[in-house]
């Protein structure tokens, strides 16, 4: 029988859409029986767009079997294989290690620990247990939750406490009979590991990694000289490994070495606070990198001795960068992409974990002397800080206490992994925004708004605040 027989291109024909029925029914059916009918609802974007490209790969190899039949050219469908071995080869060689078992693959690191890819089996496991993650409604810090110096223990039943933990074996770097420097106290702060779902935007939702379930974590206050007793506790519906580094302490990781807990587990450790500043904190999980890209870094203050100027109003601004898969705005759920992070292209820029993270939660009023705490939790880029309309009187660069100061500043630098402070007092009423003045990073979410009210001063500004009918680029 002729190889070209039309009967066997029917058959053919009939494989290709049976194949591209049961692949459809099967992936579906994969989707449902690892996360039931939420996934589903998540990847429904994702899923479409694979079925359309699915169709349209069914119709392409259809039309080449035809244009092979027709023409009998049996000599052209084999240079069509080795077409498509060649390039494989050619991929697979240029790509050097094949990280295949991995989301994306292809993505080789040399840094400590493993790569930023997701292994597979992460990848399943998260979706196997899409139902059992929190929904945060509002993933965002509040910039106005800026804390007053707290003491928690005292220094009695702190040192019967302190003796208990250093018994199991958990406590460790600050030595037993430390005590803080004079006006010092000792501190507690609690640090809660989470994995959770909330939306980036409405109807786009990703897997963040909090401190606290909010994006920064808690902004911490302590002062110059005291002992810092740390408790980090990973959530037991988490599926990796936590820790947290706090710049602020001087010691194996920051902290790092010493607080590694597993989904479940809890770990306390010390540290004296023996330089002021505004320092960052982190997750230093290998890969840290990875770990902070979903969301895990905050500030701690280290006020010096002599305390800070009195202000009236304080606000608490991180600047952060999302790698989805999806490009920005795509809707459904947005799962990490290393390859996007390794070449340094967040799809979002954020301030406080969102765009529109700090909108609507910053007011003032006339005459009111402002201090913003303002970080960066990167991985990749440094923030151009600046208020469009405001000047900052004063600046402590880089967070620098102790150090010269810097008067009249239009735009600060705030370093990846590290902060700045800023303080101006507001003069006339207004919408002030705030921008990373990397001003293409303002479409990807970098923006936020001051409001202040009050009774506007023509002496300093005046004009008309007519807005035009149209307005063109």
């Amino acid at each position: 029988m002729n190889f070209f027989s039309f009967s066997k291109l029917q058959k053919l024909s009939w494989i290709l859409v049976g194949a591209f029925i049961a692949g459809t029914v099967l992936v579906i059916a994969g989707v449902f029986w690892l996360g039931g009918i939420e996934l589903l609802r998540y990847l429904q974007v994702t899923l479409i767009q694979a079925i359309g490209l699915a169709m349209a790969v069914t119709a392409a190899l259809f039309f080449f079997i035809r244009l092979v039949w027709r023409l009998h050219a049996v000599p052209m469908g084999i240079s069509m294989l080795f077409f498509i071995l060649g390039v494989a080869m050619f991929i697979s060689v240029s790509m050097g290690r094949m990280y295949a078992l991995q989301y994306p693959v292809f993505v080789q690191s040399f840094g400590p620990g493993q790569g930023p890819g997701l292994p597979l089996k992460n990848v399943a496991d998260f979706f196997r247990n899409i139902d059992k993650f929190q929904h945060v409604e509002d993933i965002a810090r509040d910039p106005a939750d800026v804390p007053a110096p707290i003491t928690i223990s005292t220094a009695d039943n702190l040192l019967a406490e302190l003796e208990a933990l250093t018994a199991s074996g958990t406590l460790q770097l600050v030595d037993e009979n430390t005590t803080p420097e004079a006006g010092g106290t000792f501190r507690e702060l609690y640090l809660e590991t989470t994995e959770v779902l909330a939306e980036i935007a409405p109807g786009i939702t990703h897997n963040y990694w909090t401190f606290n379930n909010t994006v920064p974590g808690p902004l911490f206050r302590v002062q110059e000289g005291d002992i810092v007793e740390v408790t980090i506790y990973n959530r037991l519906e988490s599926l990796h490994h936590h820790n947290v580094d706090f710049h602020a302490a001087t010691g194996p990781g920051g902290g790092g070495a010493v607080s590694m807990v597993a989904p479940g587990e809890t770990k306390v450790f010390r540290f004296k606070a023996m330089n002021p500043g505004l320092f960052v904190y982190h997750c230093a999980a290998p890969n840290m990198a990875v770990h902070m890209a979903h969301g895990m870094y905050g500030l701690i203050l280290v006020e010096p001795k002599e305390g800070l100027p009195a202000v009236d109003k304080e606000f608490y601004v991180m600047q952060g960068e999302l790698y989805t898969t999806g490009t920005i705005g795509r809707r459904g759920l947005q799962v990490f992409d290393a390859q996007k992070m390794m070449d340094g292209i967040p799809e979002y820029v954020t301030f406080n974990g969102r765009p529109g993270g700090v909108m609507g939660k910053m007011k003032a009023e006339v005459g009111d002397r402002i201090r913003m705490y303002v970080g960066n939790g990167g991985v990749a880029h440094n923030s151009s800080f600046h208020i469009v309309g405001e000047i900052f009187d004063t600046v402590y660069p880089e967070a620098s206490m102790g150090g010269a100061l810097f008067h009249n500043v239009q735009t600060t630098n705030v370093p990846a992994g590290g902060a700045s402070i800023v303080e101006f007092t507001v003069d006339y009423p207004g919408k002030y925004v705030l921008v990373d003045h990397a001003l293409m990073r303002t479409d990807k979410g970098a923006w936020g708004v001051l409001e202040v009210t009050g009774t506007a001063d023509p002496t300093i500004f005046d004009g008309d605040f007519t807005v035009a009918a149209e307005h063109k680029h």
